[in-house]
């Protein structure tokens, strides 16, 4: 990506907990918090004539196993985290093993964090240490040395959504707080709110709370009930934060509460064709087009299913925090497989309605953008529907 003259503006705040600073001349009040665009921007009008679309494959390939480890990768144990909770105040020990002791904690940290400046607007950052917080981040993100390496170099990593919304580039130096610091990489963090990750060394320099992110890994039907005692644990003051979904499922990118789930289409279509024309009737108006073009930019309809590099899986290409909200289990086999045709295009399907695709137009845009950020990606999948629905009448 190319760099550009400045950094636009960040509108509106998702949820928000206060940091409180080490010193008013470093680091001030700060809040976590997961940005997000400002009002949908209109897009812009369609081409005319689009270009022909890629055929559609005659047969549905076969679910593709997830890929194994490659050759000489380091061994991570992922601990996903489940509950962040952020506190004005540093974390004491104490407090730390009484958290590990609730039932269900196999395992809690504290880390670093607070809000530092970068040119005119605020990121939130969270100061760690390389090889303890490795294992804390998404598999494909702790299976990426060089974003490790970058941060023990003293270089600082950003969320893939802020590094895009701020116009940002790996490999540039920016101001931030008042030193210059170079971004060493960018990935899916998996932790919404936090902006990026820096060193436990540039952290400090930075002015950085010390212990004040506390973040826990259970099994997830427990994440309800450790909210509760995280805070009697923490106090008042504390923030907690679940990061999977609690009754009812939601994923933070949902539009409010998500829809019933709908009943799959059962079976296996002989055809894409047949698979997207089918999956398209789980959101009554959606046009089966609309999740053919996704299909062809997404992967090719199933030829190139990643995981992309930012840990996207599948012929869909779903983050697996999506997955795991809105999988659904297209074929009738008893289980939702991401890396299969017919159990991601159907969920596509339910994920796209969820944001209201099915009551088109300017509805349609925004479920669409929702897919992936880019107004540009928008446009892309609109012109390719229409290809497709002349293509294939």
């Amino acid at each position: 990506m190319s760099g550009r003259a400045g950094i636009p503006p960040v509108t509106g705040l998702r949820w928000t907990v206060a940091f409180t600073a080490v010193a008013a001349a470093t680091v001030t009040v700060i809040g976590v918090s997961h940005l997000r665009a400002g009002a949908p921007r209109p897009v812009a009008a369609y081409v005319p004539s689009p270009p022909p679309p890629a055929p559609l494959p005659v047969a549905v390939p076969s679910a593709v196993p997830a890929p194994s480890r490659a050759a000489g990768a380091p061994s991570v144990t992922p601990v996903p985290p489940r509950l962040i909770a952020v506190t004005p105040v540093p974390v004491p020990q104490e407090t730390l093993h009484a958290i590990a002791t609730l039932k269900g904690v196999s395992k809690v940290t504290a880390v670093d964090g607070g809000s530092v400046r970068l040119h005119t607007y605020r990121i939130n950052l969270l100061a760690v240490d390389p090889a303890e917080f490795r294992s804390w981040a998404p598999p494909a993100v702790a299976a990426r040395p060089e974003l490790w390496s970058a941060l023990a170099q003293g270089e600082f990593i950003l969320a893939d959504e802020t590094r895009a919304r701020l116009g940002m580039r790996v490999g540039g130096e920016y101001a931030v707080h008042e030193r210059r610091l170079r971004v060493g990489g960018s990935a899916p963090l998996g932790i919404p709110g936090v902006d990026g990750l820096v060193s436990l060394d540039t952290g400090r320099g930075l002015g950085l709370m010390r212990s004040v992110a506390v973040l826990v890994n259970a099994p997830v039907d427990r994440v309800g009930a450790l909210g509760t005692d995280l805070r009697r644990l923490l106090g008042g003051r504390a923030q907690v934060v679940p990061l999977v979904p609690v009754r009812p499922a939601a994923t933070p990118s949902a539009p409010g509460p998500q829809a019933p789930v709908p009943a799959p289409v059962r079976g296996r279509p002989a055809s894409f064709l047949e698979l997207y024309k089918q999956s398209a009737l789980i959101c009554p108006g959606l046009s089966w087009s609309v999740l053919a073009a996704i299909g062809q930019i997404e992967s090719n309809h199933g030829r190139n299913n990643g995981p992309s590099s930012a840990g996207a899986l599948g012929p869909m290409q779903f983050m697996p925090g999506t997955w795991r909200a809105y999988g659904l289990d297209g074929d009738g086999d008893g289980k939702a497989d991401v890396w299969s045709a017919y159990d991601a295009v159907p969920s596509a399907a339910r994920y796209l309605c969820a944001n209201k695709a099915g009551q088109g137009g300017k509805r349609l845009e925004q479920a669409v953008w929702r897919y992936n950020h880019s107004w540009a990606y928008v446009r892309k999948v609109l012109n390719l529907a229409e290809a497709y629905a002349r293509a294939y009448p």
